[in-house]
């Protein structure tokens, strides 16, 4: 039952992200990756507000949200991929800002819901 709850709700995440990140780039003509920038934060807020919210690991919920939806829904292989990118095209300066600024907001997000979730 788990793995259908995961497999789910992950399918859920990846269309999520997918039709986020056309709405966003529509609206974005800047070289830095603001599509996957935004969604990462996104889902590490609503990781932070879960588990503040004391989402049980056993919890179906947990599966079909937290590992599912949300591993799905964010994702480091295109923060890498485009983080390399920058670099390819010799945009050293917005690859660091990329890295540096992913780090700290997500953290900075899961803590921010973490807190919230009390």
């Amino acid at each position: 039952m788990n793995l259908l709850l995961v497999g789910f709700g992950g399918g859920l995440g990846a269309i999520s992200r997918y039709l986020l990140t056309i709405l966003i780039n529509r609206t974005d003509e800047t070289l830095f990756p603001f599509a996957t920038f935004s969604i990462n934060v996104i889902g590490c807020f609503l990781i932070g507000l879960a588990i503040g919210n004391g989402f049980d690991q056993k919890d179906p919920a947990n599966y079909l949200f937290i590992i599912g939806f949300l591993g799905s829904f964010t994702t480091m292989s295109a923060f890498s991929s485009q983080t390399m990118e920058l670099f390819s095209s010799n945009q050293p300066i917005m690859a660091i800002l990329y890295i540096i600024s992913t780090i700290a907001v997500t953290i900075i997000a899961t803590y921010i819901g973490f807190n919230l979730g009390k």
